[in-house]
This record gives structure tokens, C-alpha cells and sequence, in this order.
């Protein structure tokens, strides 16, 4: 999956030590650039790719990542981890900071092609002859 944003937070790095040896994560915030901004939290692993990706805040990236979730005493959490990380040109985003509407469907008419709306049940003639006063 992949998400486009500003990075707005960078948290602190973690690092340890395993049985296959040293490790360090760090974790940071992307925010979108829509209507109604959202914010997601995602984890770069290793201290090669943290070097590779070098990611600051106020950076506009597109992050690739995986979602997976994990179980620990009857609870379930979610981890969010980012296997690529690439910078995108802010002059790409648009002056008002959000990404233009997808183009239409070829399959969807254009506005002016689009047919006149139809009223669901048309009006029926009345017919003054019948004689039952049911309406159909």
C-alpha cells in the first residue's frame, strides 16, 4: 500500500539488542493532503534503511508499507511498517495543497453528454371512462 503526505513528526529512535544481534526503529507521522487531512504512524526498521531513507520532518514522501497485525495478552495491534520511502516534489502537490480529482471514466458521459433525468414513475393519463376506482 502507499500514502502520500508530510512527514510532521519524527519520534524518537529505539534500538536494542536480540539473539541475531543490534537493532534499531524509529517511528514517524505523515499527515495527507486532503479534504479532511488524515494522520497514520509507520515504523522503519533497521538502521541501513533509516540512513537510506534519511527522512526529515516537513518532507513531502510517498511511503510504500506493509500493514500486519499481531496478538499480546488477548489484545490485537496493529503494525505499520514502511519498506520504501521516497522524496516527492512539493510543486507537485498543487497550490492549495491538494491532489487534482482523478479524470473521468471512459466509460462515464461527460456532463453535457449525460441524459435528462427521468422522473422514477411518469404520470398516467386519467382515463374519465373507466368505472372501478381502482387506480390502475
Amino acid at each position: 500500500m502507499e500514502l502520500q503526505g508530510k512527514i510532521i513528526l519524527a519520534l524518537p529512535e529505539r534500538s536494542g539488542v536480540s539473539a541475531r544481534g543490534e537493532w534499531k526503529s524509529q517511528d514517524f507521522v505523515v499527515e495527507t493532503h486532503e479534504a479532511y487531512p488524515r494522520k497514520m504512524v509507520f515504523s522503519v526498521f533497521g538502521a541501513d534503511r533509516l540512513q537510506r531513507f534519511n527522512i526529515q520532518v516537513g518532507q513531502e514522501v510517498l511511503v510504500s508499507f506493509d500493514i500486519d497485525a499481531h496478538e499480546y495478552n488477548g489484545r490485537w495491534f496493529n503494525n505499520i511498517r514502511a519498506f520504501d520511502v521516497r522524496l516527492v516534489d512539493p510543486a507537485s502537490i498543487g497550490a492549495a495543497g491538494v491532489q487534482p480529482a482523478p479524470a473521468a471514466s471512459a466509460f462515464e458521459p461527460s456532463p453535457s453528454e449525460a441524459p435528462a433525468p427521468q422522473a422514477p414513475f411518469p404520470p398516467q393519463p386519467m382515463e374519465s371512462e373507466s368505472t372501478d376506482d381502482l387506480p390502475f
